[in-house]
């Protein structure tokens, strides 16, 4: 979604739209891959203008489709969230050795009339994946010696197993 600043009224503009789950492969470089997918985003949100300042505000919605870190199964995480961010006008370049502060993290700038909204969505959706995604909180895994799934039963592997690798760590007393 681009957004003409020139044509943000007043009173400000109310907008809508969907966000295509493939547009999120455009921020990824070649090298590194999603471990994720998405059907699509939705977003609902406004526009305001306060003299060159942009503050958009909103909501979205969508459905993450990942696989459990513990067992590997299919999982489907519905994220919502609201957002806000501050767009201000680029002005020369950044100094490198400017500390952050809490606020500078919702402040984009722009370049230009025209605004892609798309790459703020992709971090607002980036921001509310969890870093282990797992298909319920009592996951209990796959056995590390056949692999079976121990959410849909059990194994006759023995539980008091020493990977031989890690077998002269058993020697050390602490």
């Amino acid at each position: 979604m681009k957004l003409n600043i020139t044509t943000i009224p007043e009173e400000g503009l109310k907008i809508s739209f969907s966000l295509a789950g493939d547009r999120f492969s455009a921020f990824v470089s070649d090298e590194g891959q999603f471990a994720f997918s998405l059907g699509g985003v939705d977003v609902v949100g406004e526009v305001r203008k306060s003299r060159q300042s942009i503050i958009f505000t909103g909501m979205l919605e969508t459905v993450l489709e990942a696989e459990c870190c513990r067992c590997l199964e299919k999982v489907f995480l519905p994220i919502k969230t609201d957002f806000r961010n501050i767009m201000l006008p680029e002005i020369g370049s950044a100094k490198e050795d400017t500390e952050l502060q809490a606020g500078d993290l919702d402040v984009v700038y722009y370049t230009g009339e025209v605004i892609d909204l798309a790459p703020m969505i992709v971090e607002q959706v980036i921001l509310q994946i969890p870093m282990k995604v797992l298909c319920r909180e009592s996951c209990r895994g796959l056995c590390p010696q056949c692999g079976i799934n121990l959410n849909l039963g059990t194994c006759c592997c023995r539980s008091d197993f020493i990977d031989p690798r890690l077998a002269a760590l058993k020697k050390f007393k602490m």
